[in-house]
């Protein structure tokens, strides 16, 4: 039987926060979770956590607090709502992939009341959550990221520190980046492939055995394939990332041209519906777009 370790609080139970709640209550954690959508809270429930009333009682009653939200626009607005009920001398763990520049606003802001704050940003699927082979970019100050460690082991397979509060968000921007690109790659690879009469499954083992590779296969290719696109992670959520990534690009003087493509993609495939869908649903739109055959 896992030991008991301590009750741990998490604002958002949706893809994501289910998953860490999944991993934490398997880990010997109590979770205290709430979420706006009372399907999440009913769902943490059955997984074993207890939901809350509100998120002030997470605040309250739990150190440190998770939040695994959509944006860093709802991190702020939880943050504002819950003000008097945040404790000096607590910990507050942010998943949420944001604006780097807000986070370090909020943890400026935190500071200043003797609250420590950790971007601590997931590279991975929901699926990959469940089962802890995702990696966790912390940033923040190093010695309260120690004193979370038994809680990031209990998340994930590997745990890096990236720097002071930001640069975990930051590191969340590039890494997916580059991820999303590779899952339009392979996207577009497997509908040129449709478009000679190739068959698929033997192309993406090819692929797979190829100096093309990329772990983005092994986790989305038969999905693409076999038409399964029920969400690990939403494509509407990516784009949104996609959207940051861009700006912020801009900003900084970049061109950021594969990037604006891949926002145009996923616009596209927003606007085809597809927006509540796993992000390998981009391949129906590359698909229309470049083959003319519709999955």
């Amino acid at each position: 039987m896992t030991q008991q370790k301590g009750t741990i609080g998490l604002i958002g139970v949706g893809l994501i926060g289910s998953a860490l709640a999944e991993r934490l209550i398997d880990g010997g954690f109590a979770v205290l979770g709430w979420d706006l959508d009372p399907n999440c809270r009913l769902n943490l429930s059955r997984l074993g956590g207890l939901a809350a009333p509100d998120a002030a009682t997470v605040f309250r009653r739990c150190d440190p607090v998770l939040l695994s939200l959509p944006s860093h626009h709802e991190v702020k607005q939880v943050l504002e709502d819950c003000d008097a009920h945040l404790r000096p001398g607590s910990t507050i763990i942010d998943t949420t992939t944001g604006d780097p520049i807000s986070t370090e606003k909020i943890a400026e802001k935190l500071a200043a009341r003797n609250l420590g704050y950790l971007d601590a940003t997931i590279s991975g699927s929901s699926a990959q959550a469940r089962t802890g082979a995702v990696t966790l970019m912390v940033g923040g100050a190093r010695e309260t990221f120690e004193s979370c460690s038994d809680l990031f082991a209990a998340i994930g397979r590997q745990t890096f520190h990236t720097g002071p509060a930001g640069t975990g968000a930051k590191m969340k921007l590039v890494t997916n980046l580059v991820l999303g690109l590779n899952r339009a790659a392979l996207a577009e690879g497997i509908a040129f492939a449709q478009s000679f009469g190739l068959d698929l499954s033997r192309t993406l083992e090819v692929m797979r055995g190829s100096a093309a590779y990329s772990r983005i296969m092994d986790t989305k290719g038969e999905r693409m394939i076999n038409h399964d696109f029920a969400p690990d992670a939403r494509l509407s959520q990516h784009l949104k990332d996609v959207r940051l990534i861009v700006s912020i690009g801009q900003q900084a003087g970049l061109p950021m041209p594969l990037s604006v493509a891949h926002r145009e993609v996923l616009e596209q495939a927003e606007d085809s519906g597809l927006g509540e869908l796993d992000n390998s649903a981009i391949i129906k739109v590359l698909m229309q777009v470049r083959v003319g055959h519709p999955l």
